[in-house]
């Protein structure tokens, strides 16, 4: 989920670091280093088995971890759109309601605020959609299960500790935040493999998030597209979006507003659908309309997403995104297309939005591709895969 505003008031930022494993799997569910003795040694998880559980909830993905000592499990929202790591704590002004209990930091004896020339360090951070969380910020414990039946800990790792937030229909803890950003989880690993990360999403049944050289994305099938990092927006994984295939109607970027060459459009976990620039996103749909002799009709999300009256998927085009570098990702009609709460209405997902607003590569477009993320050769790499099968 994109940032609008990020705030954090403090005097030193994010000396944490962790060593890394040789590579390791954690949980999620789908709604460099200073060496330590309490660390693992890679040779522990070397053979550990690369997969966890994972379910969707509410167009989100979750992600198991744990917090403090002893350790307390949360859930919390995978994002690449944002950097902090937080979650909601006692005592809360103001906190949404969770499923699961909220974090007391009194409980932990690895609980440690920090101080900003004598007070406490404040964060805010507002979300795009303007659900925010503001607290403050502390060093606590991090503990994540691999496969090999062994944590993996990140002692005095930078978390946020939420005391007043606000989210449209909670469900989890709070965000783990998987930018390039100096407080996100996959920095504060640091190591020997650092910026390798992978995903596979699915609408249902099982998927993985992986970090190290298990995250890594290559054989048959594998097409790469290069990152980019802006100075206006530093931390955020920039694709370079090409063109747009709908069918046998080629798109072009060249020529709009939203051509470029080092990055026009984020790829963000944390946001579901996909998003174009208004001008770029009505030549889209007016290609789409082109193909759809179904009635239109308005969208009843409020979205103002292009929608028709239809009780089949199947009369949609196919679209294909052409990324930068010969990276073609033929979209599924599930990627693209979404029945609404109202029978028989379908909407191509992809909103257009005003500048300033991002462009967007959802998370629903990514269903079904196993997504690497390579900081190192800076690569984002992409598998078409059948995640709800991969791990089952």
């Amino acid at each position: 989920m994109i940032v609008l505003f990020l705030q954090i008031i403090t005097c030193s930022l994010f000396t944490t670091t962790a060593s890394s494993p040789h590579g390791f799997t954690i949980d999620l569910i789908q709604r460099r280093s200073n060496s330590s003795s309490s660390r693992l040694s890679k040779n522990q998880l070397q053979g550990a088995s690369p997969y966890a559980d994972t379910l969707f909830d509410y167009n989100i993905y979750l992600m198991k971890l744990q917090v403090g000592t002893p350790p307390f499990e949360i859930e919390a929202e995978i994002d690449t759109g944002s950097d902090l790591i937080w979650t909601q704590c006692m005592p809360c002004t103001n906190c949404y309601s969770q499923y699961a209990p909220i974090f007391d930091p009194s409980n932990s004896s690895t609980f440690k605020e920090k101080r900003c020339n004598g007070n406490s360090c404040h964060y805010k951070i507002i979300y795009a959609d303007t659900t925010y969380s503001k607290g403050t910020l502390a060093t606590e414990t991090v503990t994540i299960h691999s496969t090999s039946g062994e944590p993996f800990v990140m002692p005095e790792t930078t978390i946020g500790c939420g005391h007043n937030s606000s989210w449209f229909k909670p469900t989890f803890s709070g965000m783990v935040g998987l930018s390039w950003g100096p407080s996100s989880l996959i920095t504060q690993m640091g190591g020997e493999y650092p910026g390798l990360m992978s995903y596979c999403f699915a609408s249902q049944g099982t998927s993985k998030i992986n970090f190290g050289t298990n995250a890594i994305v290559a054989g048959d099938g594998v097409v790469s597209t290069t990152m980019f990092l802006t100075t206006a927006k530093p931390g955020l994984y920039y694709l370079n979006l090409d063109a747009v295939s709908v069918g046998d109607t080629h798109v072009e970027t060249m020529g709009t507003t939203f051509h470029a060459l080092e990055g026009n459009i984020i790829i963000d976990s944390g946001t579901t659908l996909t998003y174009f620039p208004v001008s770029y996103c009505n030549l889209v749909r007016e290609a789409v309309d082109h193909y759809v002799t179904a009635v239109r009709t308005a969208d009843p999300t409020g979205n103002d997403m292009l929608c028709y009256y239809t009780d089949t998927i199947d009369i949609f085009p196919v679209i294909t995104m052409h990324f930068s570098g010969g990276a073609d990702l033929v979209l599924d009609k599930y990627n693209m297309y979404i029945e609404t709460i109202t029978r028989g209405t379908f909407c191509l997902a992809i909103i257009c939005n005003n500048p300033p607003q991002d462009a967007i590569f959802g998370n629903r477009a990514q269903n079904n591709f196993l997504v690497g993320y390579d900081s190192s050769s800076l690569l984002v790499s992409f598998s078409p895969t059948n995640c709800s099968a991969l791990w089952n």
